[in-house]
């Protein structure tokens, strides 16, 4: 088969087309013919070198696909050849074909097509892990995604508008403040030009916002903890903006916040599964009656996926960029 291997770590153009074995499937698991992958930041990383695969993954880049079933362990099961699925995988995706977890894979949403399926399961299944489960988005309480515009932006504005919750996100120019504001949140913030914790005060009263989205880290830790409610949560998923925070820990403590951070591809497949039965019941519905609609901003053939991370890198991009395989 064909695939997008990584030739050595370093710029987007060491990614290069090689042929590989097709995967063989072990048990739990089912054989996709790829039709579409998703483009996400831990790929950049691992192709820069700084985000090594969990062990057994493979080594090719590439965390979430959609396609057909041709194979695979159907035991326990409700899957069969000839279904079309998008799977959440540890690695592999920028190829042909791809093994993925029986528990890891959702039939594709009535309506969409495979491209636009292979754009769902890193970012909701991301967004539902941090901002549902772990930071416990209740019923009445808002939202602050910092980074709206990234595929994970747009699925936490989408889902959490659809599921009836304010939503404030930031961005990095007005345009795209405004696309965040287009995707159901009810303030986008220039953060170029804005002040988000002046802006969150402002709009909520003084009161701050209950959780908080954050893939950005370092210096904004601090200015979030002023931007949280009493009982405020914060779920950070990554540190673009740098590992190292210094907190007032006297705010923790008085007004009884939360800091948790989690990763999510080296979790079990067990882990995973909970997740894909919380958004198989919850999110696909909506999908599926358009409440909630993949952002696709471009999409490259698989002979081209350097020029889909140099694209990423960039960061002109409002939603997701995607791999056409098949």
């Amino acid at each position: 088969m064909r695939a997008v291997a990584i030739s050595q770590p370093g710029p987007a153009d060491v990614l290069q087309i090689a042929e590989r074995p097709v995967p063989a499937f072990k048990t739990g698991e089912l054989l996709i013919k790829v039709h579409a992958a998703g483009i996400n930041r831990p790929d950049v990383l691992q192709r820069l070198g700084k985000y090594a695969p969990p062990a057994g993954a493979s080594d090719l880049p590439g965390l979430e696909v959609a396609g057909e079933i041709v194979d695979g362990d159907f035991t326990g099961t409700a899957f069969r050849k000839g279904d079309l699925v998008c799977a959440l995988v540890q690695g592999g995706g920028y190829a042909e074909y791809c093994a993925a977890p029986a528990g890891q894979c959702l039939p594709l949403p009535k309506g969409l097509t495979a491209l636009e399926g292979a754009s769902l399961p890193e970012n909701f299944f991301t967004v539902w892990s941090n901002v549902f489960d772990r930071c416990a988005l209740a019923d009445g309480e808002t939202l602050l995604v910092q980074g709206g515009t990234s595929g994970i932006g747009v699925a936490a504005i989408q889902l959490a508008a659809a599921l009836g919750h304010r939503v404030f996100a930031t961005a990095g120019s007005d345009e795209k403040a405004r696309a965040c504001e287009a995707l159901g949140a009810e303030r986008g913030i220039n953060y170029r030009t804005e002040d988000f914790v002046a802006v969150v005060k402002e709009l909520t009263d003084g009161k701050g916002v209950d959780v908080i989205l954050d893939m950005v880290g370092g210096d904004y830790l601090p200015r979030e903890i002023d931007c949280l409610a009493d009982d405020g949560r914060i779920g950070l998923i990554a540190v673009q903006g740098g590992s190292k925070a210094t907190l007032d820990l006297g705010q923790v403590l008085r007004r009884r916040l939360s800091v948790s951070g989690s990763t999510l591809r080296p979790r079990p497949v067990a882990f995973k599964a909970a997740i894909a039965s919380h958004l198989r019941t919850t999110v696909w519905p909506l999908i599926e009656a358009g409440k909630i609609k993949p952002v696709i901003y471009q999409t490259f053939p698989l002979e081209k996926a350097s020029e889909a991370h140099a694209l990423m890198e960039a960061s002109t991009h409002v939603g997701k960029i995607m791999l056409q395989v098949a």
